[in-house]
């Protein structure tokens, strides 16, 4: 039997507190250290649910630095717990580059599943959920129009996140390159201002040209298909 750590996936409400799991609760309690995307937003989770163990960042400009000691740490016979910000970590969050370095050490990788604001959007979108292609968030430049034309050749439901500011540009692109659409704007989704618009390009970006955009954003788009529009 091994006697290095294991690494646990952990995912974390994406909004509401109350949305983290009895298990996850128990192993952060229980590892030896917690590498957050952000301490200052974990630390608010951690006070709620009473939980004291050392916590460090692990984030996109430091994992360099950063995934050698995590690495030390395992191998030393330490438990390690890895959250984000919100949701599941390394669904459009940093932690690819040190799952890829427990599989080189052979260190045991556990996920603990809980929330994720792609399979919340999708669940109450009202469109088809079979089979998705979750883009995460486009190149804001270099690859930006290769990646939008791209999309047209898909038959699944289209799943990006989009930050408040860019939303409009977004929809107008995507409006210019894949015609028009079904499709939903999921905003700060769990959270007092929650909301799902739904309707095509058009009806949708009327709305949002109307008001200031603020929180979280998932778009889902549907295929051109009259059976699924709004």
């Amino acid at each position: 039997m091994s006697n290095k750590g294991r690494l646990y996936i952990i995912a974390t409400p994406i909004g509401n507190l109350k949305d983290f799991t009895f298990r996850a609760v128990d192993i952060l309690q229980e590892v030896d250290h917690i590498f957050a995307e952000d301490t200052r937003t974990s630390i608010t989770l951690m006070k709620h649910y009473n939980i004291t163990t050392n916590l460090d960042s692990y984030h996109e400009h430091n994992k360099t630095q950063k995934i050698p000691k995590i690495i030390k740490l395992l191998n030393e016979g330490k438990n390690i717990g890895l959250i984000s910000d919100a949701g599941t970590p390394t669904i459009s969050d940093p932690g690819y580059k040190l799952i890829r370095a427990c599989i080189d050490e052979e260190i045991n990788i556990i996920p603990i599943p809980g929330a994720s604001a792609v399979t919340a959007a999708l669940s109450a979108s009202g469109l088809p959920s079979d089979s998705f292609f979750f883009l995460g968030f486009l190149p804001q430049k270099k690859g930006r129009k290769k990646k939008i034309s791209f999309l047209k050749s898909l038959e699944n439901t289209i799943i990006i996140f989009e930050s408040p500011h860019r939303l409009l540009k977004t929809l107008r692109e995507l409006h210019d390159e894949l015609g028009e659409r079904p499709i939903i704007v999921a905003r700060e989704l769990t959270k007092l201002y929650e909301e799902i618009i739904r309707g095509n390009f058009n009806s949708v970006i009327e709305f949002f040209e109307s008001k200031k955009v603020k929180g979280e954003i998932v778009i889902i788009i549907g295929k051109d298909d009259d059976r699924i529009y709004f």
